[in-house]
């Protein structure tokens, strides 16, 4: 596994996580999001234009990191992979998919909000979690209780993340990055508003820069 992705997860801070309904506002959000200072893409499959927008990334904007998100299943796992997405991202915490990710050298985030998901996370080799929905299942109190036992495991929160409480999460040791998707909202996307996104990017990379300072890696 390419363990430099996730020292770019932790550098940049806030993971961008996108709803695309148009495959033509790849390379264009790309640019937008990179302009801001976030240079990740976190394209869920929730979409079908979802893999061909992850296809057009990866092959024409090399310096932007482009992955799967809401991968729940293997066969959505190894589809991604073929599209040539660089990490993967499950909601909760899948076997197939973790072990999918692990045969083709790439990183997952896999989701873990109880005890037991997160031993299961840790045997299977993971030290990088996602915590979701993490605005609803009590955000970084929730985080904090459940991980102490865990002192090896670092959490992504995602859901319910927003510009004013992303600072907060950040100042968390437990905290390796968060996934946000204010920056970059679905409807901001297919309605071309790209201007904005870079503007609310550049605001996200901000925040990122005056609470980790020079503690970034």
């Amino acid at each position: 596994m390419d363990t430099s992705i996730l020292d770019r997860f932790y550098t940049t801070g806030v993971i961008p996580v996108l709803v695309m309904d148009h495959e033509k506002d790849a390379l264009p959000l790309a640019d937008a999001l990179q302009a801001g200072g976030l240079p990740i893409a976190e394209i869920t499959l929730r979409t079908p234009a979802a893999l061909g927008a992850i296809r057009q990334i990866a092959m024409q904007r090399p310096d932007v990191l482009v992955g799967a998100g809401t991968v729940n299943d293997r066969r959505q796992a190894q589809a991604a992979v073929d599209a040539g997405a660089q990490f993967l991202v499950c909601p909760g915490m899948i076997e197939k998919v973790v072990l999918c990710a692990q045969k083709n050298q790439l990183p997952i985030l896999a989701g873990a909000i109880t005890p037991s998901e997160m031993i299961q996370g840790i045997n299977l080799g993971l030290n990088v979690l996602k915590f979701f929905p993490a605005g609803t299942m009590g955000g970084l109190k929730a985080i904090k209780s459940m991980s102490d036992p865990f002192p090896q495991l670092r959490f992504i929160p995602t859901g319910g993340i927003r510009p004013d409480n992303v600072a907060e999460y950040l100042q968390m040791e437990k905290i390796h990055a968060v996934g946000g998707s204010w920056m970059a909202k679905k409807a901001m996307i297919a309605e071309g508003r790209f201007d904005e996104i870079t503007r609310l990017s550049q605001e996200a990379s901000e925040i990122v820069r005056k609470v980790r300072g020079n503690h970034q890696s």
